[in-house]
């Protein structure tokens, strides 16, 4: 979304609502499901508008075409799982041979070359075959121009914690020039009275300060709307719910009984909690019933891995704590553009040039993309964006092959290069489908992940001035797009201006999970891709300044000056669901991934955070390094020797 102004929403002479809307497209989405239609039927079905209207506005620089999973990407991706390219006719060999070739540019397969470099003193080459125009996966991020000022907002990955400095985490952000990952944020620069901002899109989500709001619409029989400020401070006193909900949300807030939390990856506690549901383990720890549960803690209790509790393991609440940030309250951190630091940080330390200017956190923050250094002929790095990969196989036996085949679209053609290994590194949702000779157990396990969608809205506003009328910097609300937004300070070297106050401009994202509490977890993925798939840029757009106004028009807020624009970011597999079962076993079974991480399948090892059930870029890093390292001591030192 531009500045132009935009109207309502309509279907012929009649306005359409988002209630409306969405009971059109859920009623399609049986037959959608059965039928693997495409996004571009989807959305000209139920829209009626023509299939660019999916990807909408991407906003400026070097990400402004590449906003989430756009239609073009989607296009291609949907035709590998509906067997588009399972022919591979008119292939066009370059014939070039790597030594290493890396299927996914995200962190994973960013970190994945890194290592291999180094692994290999950078005497071997490398590839890496990223779909999208730009690398990074989904630490990517979108950039407005406001009035002149340039403001960075997070595509998916979002924060990264302060790591042990002698971890292999810490060792590695090191290694890649984030030497001091503690930043400093822009401070209070107003005369009128300070108010609390967050450094990162969750830090108030926690907290919720004196200065957080909940919103109760018309789901709560609120026609016009009720807010109420402090809700905690004041006990849920003057919320339009009952006496019972007050009382379990206040057991809620409270604690609940002592918490049980796992030492380590595996201990027993942990082999507990990955029995039950997260929704059954909160029921018991806090006394609290599941309706109360799906009204007011659902998705956000759990949407760290994309559902609601009701839908995963109680440990995946645990998970990503295994990995230990430092045991402080100042250790979570986050670039302008979130983890799109860090992935640029990678890239210019794997392609010196890739990015302009200095090798500096500020200088690497605020350069440009350099694509034409990406790809030259002769570098021992090297990646190929828009590069979509279609078919990983062996040449012959794997157990004896030399070679893996890697075969990728782009602009609409056909390319395949040679591998001496490879290493699969997207997510687990094309795995499957790519890597052709896959072997019966290997695909038995990809089978069992679950994958649920996200759409990430970053709505830049010129100000957020009726937000401190209100006396909040943070809210939450329980129906409509999204569950909360707060206001953001950024760190200095990536802010238009070194303070930040009422008048100034900010980006405010709203992150959509679509959960359908009580339906199996794949169910809801399957459902939540129907319904982001077949909403239009306009429909979205249009529900996100009406929420807007409902909630905020009495203080001032107007949608059409004060929207300066609105970014969708659409991911179809956002987020992993691990379901019970899936971090140590179920039913006699070993956990899935366990079969996909013990050992290379021939010439192939795979990473990719889903592997570690742990939405988080450290586990990505962390499956990279395995599977490195399984190639280095299993295929590499092999073929020297021979």
């Amino acid at each position: 979304m531009s500045d132009k102004k935009t109207v309502q929403a309509t279907v012929g002479d009649d306005a359409i609502t988002r209630r409306d809307f969405l009971n059109s497209t859920l009623l399609a989405s049986g037959a959608a499901l059965l039928n693997q239609i495409t996004p571009a039927q989807l959305l000209a079905q139920n829209t009626g508008q023509a299939a660019d209207d999916f990807t909408g506005y991407g906003g400026v620089g070097d990400y402004a075409n590449s906003n989430g999973n756009t239609e073009a990407i989607l296009k291609v991706g949907h035709g590998i799982r509906d067997g588009t390219f399972a022919g591979l006719r008119n292939v066009n060999d370059t014939g070039e041979i790597f030594d290493c070739v890396l299927v996914g540019g995200g962190i994973s397969g960013l970190a994945a070359a890194l290592l291999f470099q180094r692994g290999t003193a950078n005497q071997l080459s490398c590839l890496v075959l990223e779909n999208h125009p730009v690398f990074g996966g989904e630490a990517k991020q979108n950039e407005f121009d406001v009035g002149g000022q340039r403001l960075s907002a997070h595509q998916g990955s979002a924060v990264f914690w302060v790591p042990y400095p002698y971890s292999f985490i810490g060792r590695f952000y090191d290694s890649i020039g984030l030497h001091a990952p503690r930043f400093d944020y822009q401070k209070w620069g107003s005369r009128e009275p300070e108010m609390p901002l967050s450094k990162t899109p969750y830090d108030m989500q926690g907290e919720m300060p004196k200065t957080y709001g909940f919103y109760f619409g018309q789901k709560f029989g609120q026609k016009l709307g009720a807010w109420l400020v402090d809700p905690w401070g004041k006990k849920l006193n003057g919320a339009p719910i009952t006496f019972q909900q007050k009382l379990e949300l206040l057991q809620w807030r409270g604690g609940g009984a002592p918490d049980l939390r796992p030492r380590y990856h595996g201990d027993p506690v942990s082999r507990r909690l990955d029995s039950i549901t997260l929704e059954e383990h909160m029921m018991q720890r806090f006394g609290i019933s599941r309706e109360t549960i799906r009204t007011f803690l659902s998705p956000v209790e759990g949407g760290g891995s994309g559902l609601g509790p009701d839908a995963l393991s109680a440990y995946a609440d645990y998970a990503a704590d295994m990995l230990h940030p430092l045991p402080d309250d100042d250790g979570d951190q986050m670039f302008p553009g979130g983890n799109t630091g860090i992935a640029r940080h990678m890239v210019k330390t794997l392609i010196p040039d890739s990015i302009t200017g200095a090798n500096t956190i500020e200088g690497i923050n605020s350069g440009r993309v350099n694509f034409a250094a990406f790809d030259r002929h002769g570098q021992r790095a090297r990646v190929r964006l828009s590069a979509t990969v279609v078919a990983v196989q062996h040449e012959g036996e794997p157990s004896r092959s030399r070679f893996v085949r890697v075969v990728y679209a782009k602009d609409g053609e056909l390319f395949q290069v040679r591998a001496r290994s490879a290493v699969v590194a997207g997510g687990c949702w094309t795995a499957k489908h790519i890597v052709r000779d896959l072997p019966s157990p290997h695909r038995e396990a990809y089978d069992r992940f679950y994958r649920s969608p996200c759409m990430m809205a970053n709505v830049a506003v010129r100000n957020w001035r009726f937000l401190y009328q209100m006396g909040i910097t943070g809210c939450r609300w329980f129906e409509g797009i999204g569950n909360y937004t707060e206001v953001r300070k950024l760190p200095i070297f990536g802010a238009p201006s070194p303070t930040i106050g009422p008048d100034s401009p900010t980006v405010l994202t709203l992150k959509t999970l679509y959960s359908y509490p009580g339906l199996p977890t794949q169910e809801q993925g399957m459902r939540g891709r129907t319904e982001m798939i077949g909403t239009s840029f306009k429909h979205y757009e249009q529900q996100i300044r009406d929420q807007f106004s409902d909630m905020f028009s009495r203080f001032g807020f107007d949608a059409t000056r004060d929207i300066a624009g609105i970014i969708l970011n659409r991911w179809g597999h956002a987020y992993l669901n691990p379901q019970p079962g899936f971090f140590f076993g179920k039913d006699g079974k070993p956990a899935p991934s366990d079969i996909l991480r013990a050992a290379p399948f021939g010439r192939i090892a795979f990473a990719n955070t889903d592997l570690a059930g742990i939405m988080d870029h450290r586990a990505s890093i962390l499956e990279a390094d395995r599977a490195i390292r399984q190639l280095l001591d299993q295929v590499i030192t092999q073929d020297v020797k021979a």
